[in-house]
């Protein structure tokens, strides 16, 4: 049997689950041979997938719906819930006790560059709380890196970002004011696959959604530190100890889906977000989006 190639879009914090799943063996133990590629571009992992570069790939579900979207004859199909809250913060330099979204029009705001999906979900909450995006004093196109030093510096207010950029600033003088999983349930990261591939790998795919529901049950209920010195590896510049609190910050949020079903909640909070951000024009159906029907062949339920 050939090994299953899996691309990882990029290295982050929140995507531990699969850290855990193939450094603990959770793969191997279901009896599949898993290689992890990084992509290095949510875009690139989709294109592997179409083209047949990749088997499988981890990003937002925010991917076919935005490419159904556009055609509905995209055979790209998310499965296995890992990531259903948005692991994004608002960090600012000292505490803001009381702070709240109505406050950031009168702030220097930078905005996540590198990916989209944070500032479409933020600016839903903004339009949902009456707030005009467009009033917003933002910078939309430095790096997390580039706003956190800018925020510390104090030539920003506040800044957009996931971890460990928040618990690194942190160590520095930074405060989290805003956490928006505390939002509820949106659809940030799964498992998804061409159609095609879904049918000739399945029961190697099944084998792998039996891996990351043992991954959720660790990343879920294990202390933060013993996930850390399970994922240190992939996260060599980054100290144990911001590491550490980054995973405690998200386990404390319950960031990460109990189950691999997924969560209809989760996927329609996306597509309001994507409909009024302008990015999609119609309403992709979850069931064209989503397969569930291999996470009941996988799970037995």
């Amino acid at each position: 049997m050939q090994p299953i190639i899996l691309n990882e879009p990029f290295r982050a914090v929140f995507y531990a689950p699969f850290y855990v799943a193939e450094a603990r063996g959770f793969f191997a133990a279901q009896g599949v041979e898993v290689r992890r590629d990084t992509a290095g571009d949510p875009n690139k992992a989709a294109d592997n997938l179409l083209s047949g570069a990749a088997d499988i790939a981890w990003s937002g579900p925010m991917r076919p719906m935005l490419l159904r979207d556009r055609d509905p004859a995209c055979p790209l199909r998310s499965f296995c819930a890992v990531v259903m809250k948005d692991p994004f913060l608002l960090v600012g330099r000292g505490a803001r006790p009381g702070f709240a979204l109505a406050d950031l029009p009168a702030l220097r705001f930078g905005t996540v560059s590198e990916v989209p999906t944070p500032w479409w979900c933020l600016q839903d909450d903004l339009r949902q709380a009456g707030i005009d995006p467009a009033t917003l004093n933002r910078v939309a196109d430095r790096s997390m890196a580039q706003n956190i030093a800018a925020v510390l510096e104090g030539s920003l207010d506040v800044a957009q970002v996931f971890e460990p950029h928040a618990a690194l600033a942190e160590a520095r003088g930074g405060a989290v004011w805003h956490r928006a999983a505390d939002r509820g349930p949106s659809a940030y990261t799964a498992f998804y696959a061409t159609q095609a591939r879904i049918a000739e790998r399945g029961p190697e795919f099944a084998a792998m959604i039996r891996a990351m529901a043992a991954a959720l049950e660790v990343v879920n209920t294990a202390p933060p530190a013993e996930i850390a010195a399970t994922i240190a590896p992939m996260f060599a510049d980054v100290p144990l100890a911001a590491l550490t609190a980054a995973l405690a910050r998200y386990q404390s949020l319950a960031l990460w889906s109990a189950t691999p079903h997924f969560p209809r909640a989760a996927f329609d909070q996306l597509q309001r977000a994507m409909r009024s951000a302008g990015i999609i024009k119609g309403a992709p159906a979850f069931e064209s989006c989503v397969d569930e029907a291999i996470v009941t062949r996988a799970m037995g339920r």
